[in-house]
């Protein structure tokens, strides 16, 4: 078992995980782009806003919930996942409603997109680092059908991000357990060594 002897394992370090990374960089690109394309006093502006701040949020959360309920990480991990599906489905709807061309998962321009995201592989979290990381896809400038496509190629990265963490969650719990396994055998331990 890992961190044999210690109940309550290491825990958090949710800003070192790729998917809290691109969900971060979502949330950020998410402001600017309902700032410049949706009504501010709209009912979508706020959920697309809180849609991708649920999915940075319960990531955080779950990392940080993960030592003594695995199950709760799982949880909220799922959330995050789900929330951000909701918001892709207002950047689609944004372009059809529209009629604006919604990127194959294969064109150049999606291709570009993620390489460029896939070849990013500092920390945003380090703040040592003074660029303007805030917009690096440049959701600022980008015309609209641009921005929702670039979007919703983050979305989409987030989401195989998430469910590849899912997975492994899952595969962890599988083999050691949860915290309450955990104290059942610790307790067990310490009545045997009495």
């Amino acid at each position: 078992m890992p961190d044999e002897g210690k109940l309550i394992p290491p825990h958090g370090g949710y800003r070192k995980l790729r998917s809290f990374q691109c969900a971060q960089l979502v949330y950020d690109a998410t402001v600017i782009f309902c700032d410049r394309f949706v009504e501010k006093r709209s009912r979508t502006h706020d959920q697309m806003v809180q849609a991708a701040r649920s999915g940075v949020q319960n990531i955080a959360e779950g990392s940080m919930a993960s030592a003594t309920s695995k199950k709760t990480e799982l949880k909220l991990t799922g959330v995050a996942r789900a929330s951000l599906e909701e918001l892709l489905l207002d950047y689609e709807d944004f372009l059809r409603q529209r009629g604006l061309r919604i990127w194959g998962k294969d064109s150049p321009e999606a291709l570009a997109v993620r390489g460029k995201y896939q070849s990013d592989k500092s920390d945003p979290s380090d703040v040592s680092d003074k660029s303007d990381r805030s917009d690096p896809h440049r959701i600022a400038t980008a015309s609209p059908e641009v921005a929702a496509n670039t979007l919703i190629c983050l979305i989409n990265q987030a989401s195989y991000l998430l469910r590849r963490q899912l997975q492994g969650l899952e595969r962890q719990f599988l083999a050691e357990g949860g915290f309450t396994e955990r104290l059942y055998r610790e307790r067990q331990a310490r009545r045997r060594n009495q």
